[in-house]
């Protein structure tokens, strides 16, 4: 599900990983299954932030928070992006992808990927400090705690989006330790809990 930066409780919010648990109670009645009790349901799953990229021709950056590690051997991750997305044609034509973890201190670019306004193709990145991926040409965030560069290997239709599944060309770690997350609507920060 990609980031809604629009909906209610958009600020910003920081908490500590592991806080604020509570004792156990039953669950509540389901809600009946519509979008926005999908929506709402899946803000309870904490995510991690990423910039997916794609180079060459068809450069575009996008705000994401759909993706998973799918195997090791061989290395592959899946990323799920809406069809009506322009990062879904981008994919789809440049038959690659890259991703950017965000740090916690890169909340501003999450912002500025998912606003629907930035110009795009290459003066989308104009503003941004980044490199060309060697693997892919696709743009790499500086400053991100890690990223990878992909070939995309299948695509699945899936509902109103595709699930992208690509294997790994090649893929790095920054030195911060401070993640970006996304969770109940609101950016967090994974804050490590003291010793």
């Amino acid at each position: 599900m990609d980031l809604d930066l629009d909906g209610p409780g958009a600020g910003r919010a920081v908490g500590r990983a592991g806080s604020g648990a509570t004792a156990a109670q039953p669950p509540p009645a389901a809600e009946p299954t519509s979008p926005t009790a999908m929506r709402a349901t899946a803000a309870r799953f904490a995510t991690g932030v990423v910039v997916l990229t794609v180079g060459g021709e068809q450069v575009h950056g996008m705000t994401a928070n759909a993706l998973s590690s799918v195997s090791l051997e061989p290395p592959l991750v899946l990323c799920c992006v809406a069809r009506t997305a322009v990062m879904h044609q981008a994919i789809t034509a440049a038959g690659h992808f890259a991703f950017s973890v965000l740090a916690a201190d890169q909340e501003d670019r999450a912002r500025y990927f998912a606003n629907k306004a930035r110009p795009l193709g290459p003066a989308q990145f104009d503003t941004v400090d980044w490199r060309p991926g060697p693997h892919t040409g696709a743009p790499l965030l500086a400053g991100s705690l890690a990223w990878m560069e992909c070939e995309l290997t299948d695509a699945h239709l899936a509902g109103d989006h595709s699930v992208f599944i690509g294997r790994v060309l090649g893929c790095g770690r920054g030195t911060g330790l401070s993640g970006l997350l996304f969770f109940e609507g609101t950016y967090r920060e994974v804050v490590p809990l003291a010793g």
